[in-house]
């Protein structure tokens, strides 16, 4: 489950992103060189192989671990994408692109935002989507949506197995989330209970308000972090916090988790920013480039490992969500000055991640020690210790002792 905002101005767009996932699929920042490939050549996406072209443009990206296609990214042409899942009435299609696969084909392949449609639109036509969504489960399939952007506009398309519509973002600002959006479309393809169990018109309904007022990229990190009507997450038991873009595990039925959140200025020179960790109300945005690859360590992967970025900032996470109002008001307004002032004067990318992981050290010293009572439902508490058990992870949230 996910979200993606676009918002129109006289001097270029803005973009963001939350990507919704499973809450221990840990999500990696990939810096991918641009590439010139031999004619005849093929490239291995997820589940299948295509054809691969002459020459490949630079990307940054944010993927799953697990997955050669990406939830979100960028190119050196200043294109961004950002994908949905959709529920439609399209049967469970034989393993073909992900809709990540055809996120990341289309940032390789074209250097404008109309171009990018064109590609993702011709391969969907050529070889479909389909195969598992999820690394944990298997059997969880579904179809895609996205929204295109570049600095002269932006472009929602949706899709059901091979058919697809789009629409042109007239302004000021778009959003989408778990469910289709174009009338017509919507009404020949989309599966509504499916989509109201993914909450979708219920975060669409705070999100695009959001994307329509945003005046910077402070204002679409703020909205990535909205819980709804106050500080903390809001639970249900069908979905746990999936009525708000801040998204927390904990439902029956549905229980993903915000993994990973991106921005992007495209007001003149593209200028971007990512959490690479999850929950972005525990987490610190940090500007990249495509052209500044920055050593995050090992690659992360769905067990506890300490030696990783995402994983480390689990301990912060998963720490301030047991006591959430108390825990997160240590350090927000410290947190608020840091982006403030990096979205004045940007630093370095090696700088900057630096920099948030000795504030995420910090600031884990001192929330582990703040009171404040955990009253997240019992079933929220049960999932998230399954969760923490099946990652490894629970003694380490323990600490000493």
């Amino acid at each position: 489950m996910c979200d993606t905002l676009v918002t129109v101005t006289p001097d270029g767009l803005l973009f963001a992103k939350n990507s919704d996932r499973d809450p221990n699929e840990a999500q990696v920042l990939e810096w991918v060189p641009a590439a010139d490939h031999p004619d005849g050549s093929s490239v291995t996406c997820t589940w299948m192989a295509v054809p691969q072209v002459a020459r490949t443009h630079a990307l940054l990206l944010s993927r799953p671990w697990w997955m050669w296609g990406a939830e979100m990214g960028t190119n050196e042409h200043g294109v961004v994408i950002g994908n949905e899942a959709v529920f439609t009435r399209t049967g469970k299609g034989e393993p073909a692109l992900l809709g990540m696969d055809l996120l990341r084909l289309a940032l390789e392949r074209a250097d404008t935002a109309e171009a990018a449609v064109e590609v993702l639109v011709t391969l969907l036509e050529r070889h479909g989507q389909g195969g598992p969504c999820s690394y944990e489960r298997p059997d969880f399939t579904y179809d895609n949506s996205f929204l295109v952007a570049d600095g002269d506009g932006a472009v929602v398309v949706e899709t059901a197995g091979r058919d697809w519509a789009t629409e042109v973002v007239r302004g000021p600002g778009r959003s989408i989330s778990n469910g289709l959006t174009i009338p017509g479309f919507a009404r020949t393809h989309a599966r509504r209970a499916r989509t109201w169990v993914a909450s979708a018109a219920r975060r669409r309904a705070l999100t695009e308000p959001l994307a329509r007022a945003a005046g910077g990229p402070l204002d679409l990190m703020r909205a990535l972090r909205g819980h709804g009507d106050g500080p903390g997450p809001h639970w249900s038991r069908t979905h746990g916090g999936l009525s708000a873009p801040c998204v927390h595990a904990g439902g029956i039925l549905a229980s993903s988790q915000t993994t990973g959140s991106w921005v992007s200025d495209l007001r003149g020179a593209p200028a971007h920013w990512a959490t690479g960790t999850a929950a972005p109300c525990t987490s610190l945005f940090k500007p990249v480039e495509v052209a500044s690859p920055v050593d995050l360590g090992p690659a992360p992967a769905n067990w506890f490992d300490p030696a990783t970025a995402w994983w480390r900032h689990e301990l912060l996470h998963r720490t301030v969500l047991a006591a959430y109002d108390a825990r997160s008001a240590r350090y927000v307004d410290e947190r608020a000055g840091v982006e403030a002032r990096w979205s004045r004067d940007r630093p370095a990318s090696a700088e900057a991640f630096a920099a948030a992981a000795g504030l995420e050290d910090r600031w884990l010293a001192d929330v582990v020690t703040t009171g404040g009572a955990d009253r997240r439902p019992w079933w929220v508490r049960r999932r998230w210790d399954g969760v923490d058990r099946a990652a490894g992870i629970a003694a380490a949230l323990r600490g000493p002792g």
